[in-house]
């Protein structure tokens, strides 16, 4: 497929309402938790493309609907939820699959491994990606904690993303707390328990972009320049996405301070074998711990990561020379590299 004529490009992506035929969400993209939405139609749009827009919320049957009547020559998917289960947005990519239309970012079977954090690390370890010892302590099951697992650990819900249901009261150090965390995971966010040793070190995140062939961009690092030094540091929801937090605690994404010699080597070619390994496709980040001692964490590997113009995936992509309007185009471009015939 030509990237030198203008595509028309089909944006699908979450809304918290059932949106009406033809809905321009205008109102919507003027509101900050819209900016990845809109950065990316407006660099769409910038780079010649045609956009339709298109919010998914209960109902699957416009987005099949719209594909069948007005074909679009691709997908760009920033689903990340679909009926308010953030573990259905594979099932849309699988729809897409189904159909036989190029879309952006990773494959259904990637984001179903990822999306299960301790299938995940089961494979990362069988393949000898070192990743904290871990734990999945099932709803209804006696709270008990394997022998394998030392205290502190942190205890969060089995499928949430971007942090969600991950507090400073999920880093517990003794019994009693530990089987009341597990209770609240179970009873708050209705899914097993992920249960895993807390590792002391440096917080840093790798961008990657590519299918077969595979570009690292420069790795960002959140720092914690206002925590006392000897409290604990990990990225919380507050330490993500709250903006007052993060100031009062001198919470701060950076691109990350040099390391030891021959360590940068060393995580990016973890990071490219876990890419590999978990199927993810598209682009990419992987979350990972740096101990004092210079060991190597995997911490969490995230298909289809926020791609809003100031988060670190698209920051990391400027720091090697792309502009947004450039990532967008090279997101579209791995879309279309391999087309897929359409069913319809």
């Amino acid at each position: 497929m030509s990237f030198r004529k203008k595509m028309q490009v089909l944006l699908i992506f979450d809304s918290p309402f059932e949106p009406p035929e033809d809905f321009c969400f205008e109102e919507e993209f003027k509101k900050p938790d819209w900016k990845a939405e809109k950065a990316v139609r407006e660099a769409l749009l910038e780079l010649g493309h045609e956009v339709i827009c298109l919010g998914l919320y209960h109902d699957i049957l416009p987005l099949v609907s719209l594909i069948k009547n007005n074909p679009p020559d691709v997908v760009f998917n920033l689903t990340e939820i679909f009926s308010n289960n953030p573990v259905l947005d594979m099932n849309v990519v699988a729809l897409l699959e189904l159909i036989g239309i190029p879309y952006t970012g990773c494959s259904s079977a990637g984001m179903l491994i990822c999306k299960n954090k301790a299938l995940a690390k089961e494979l990362l370890s069988f393949h000898h990606i070192r990743t904290p010892q871990f734990a999945v302590i099932k709803q209804g099951k006696r709270i008990l904690l394997p022998e394998k697992i030392q205290f502190p650990v942190l205890v969060k819900p089995l499928k949430e993303e971007a942090s969600y249901g991950i507090s400073l009261n999920s880093l517990v150090d003794h019994e009693k707390d530990y089987i009341s965390r597990v209770r609240y995971v179970h009873d708050t966010f209705h899914t097993d328990a992920l249960v895993e040793e807390y590792m002391v070190g440096r917080e840093l995140y790798v961008s990657l972009i590519g299918n077969l062939q595979l570009e690292v961009f420069p790795c960002r690092e959140m720092v914690f320049e206002g925590v006392p030094q000897h409290e604990p540091k990990f990225a919380t929801f507050k330490a993500k996405w709250d903006e007052k937090y993060r100031q009062k605690w001198g919470i701060k994404n950076r691109f990350a301070h040099p390391f030891s010699e021959g360590v940068m080597e060393q995580i990016n070619t973890i990071c490219k074998q876990a890419y590999d390994l978990l199927q993810i496709t598209g682009y990419g980040r992987m979350d990972l711990r740096l101990t004092p001692d210079n060991q190597i964490m995997l911490i969490e590997a995230n298909p289809n990561p926020y791609i809003a113009p100031d988060e670190d995936f698209a920051l990391s992509a400027l720091k090697r020379g792309l502009s947004y309007p450039e990532l967008i185009q090279k997101i579209l471009k791995l879309a279309c590299k391999k087309p897929l015939s359409s069913n319809f």
